[in-house]
């Protein structure tokens, strides 16, 4: 029996009786059936063809099977990083984000919904979760962009720490760029493109 423990826009998760996550692609009925097929079956295969490259790099889900709109994966039983970050060592957490951040960025990955939501802390590491809406890019601005929504997230989610934790990833993040990155950043929030109106 599964037992779904998410439901968001693009997909449902679930936990079935052999301790394993279940992600499956809603079918979205606005869209042509057969177009809707081909993007889910699109999605689900780039998603997991991201975890599997990064499996050997950062702690990411392992993938167990993929079908045409489903991944198994194993399930990370940790503390999720949105309901627990302030309790935890905040420090040494962001410090390795950071790290784990450089090591994403530097295979040209972009995460794309990069929230302490998709951060489960377990056995001292952080593993990063739902690339759902992952791509490739070697672009800075892409990267930049992908920390720049964790900003905003760190200041929605836990405003109390959210300058000092963006701070201490940066710090850590690509010490040969992260200035540059830094800069980027703040063109980026002039800009408001990706400010809420």
């Amino acid at each position: 029996m599964e037992k779904i423990i998410q439901q968001g826009a693009e997909a449902i998760i679930s936990l079935d009786n052999k301790n394993q996550i279940l992600k499956n692609r809603i079918k979205k009925s606005y869209r042509l059936p057969e177009l809707d097929i081909n993007l889910r079956k699109k999605r689900t295969k780039s998603e997991a063809k991201i975890i599997k490259k990064l499996k050997d790099i950062i702690p990411v889900p392992k993938i167990i099977s993929t079908d045409i709109n489903q991944i198994t994966m194993q399930y990370v039983n940790g503390k999720k990083l949105s309901e627990d970050l302030e309790s935890l060592d905040y420090k040494k957490i962001c410090r390795q984000i950071g790290e784990i951040l450089t090591k994403l960025h530097n295979q040209d990955i972009i995460h794309g919904d990069l929230t302490t939501s998709n951060m489960i802390w377990k056995n001292n590491k952080i593993y990063l979760i739902d690339f759902g809406l992952g791509f490739y890019s070697h672009k800075i601005e892409d990267k930049a962009v992908d920390l720049h929504l964790l900003k905003q997230a760190l200041e929605a989610k836990h405003f109390k720490i959210a300058d000092k934790c963006f701070n201490i990833i940066i710090k850590n993040y690509n010490p040969e760029n992260n200035v540059l990155i830094a800069e980027r950043i703040k063109v980026i929030e002039s800009r408001g493109r990706y400010k809420k109106k």
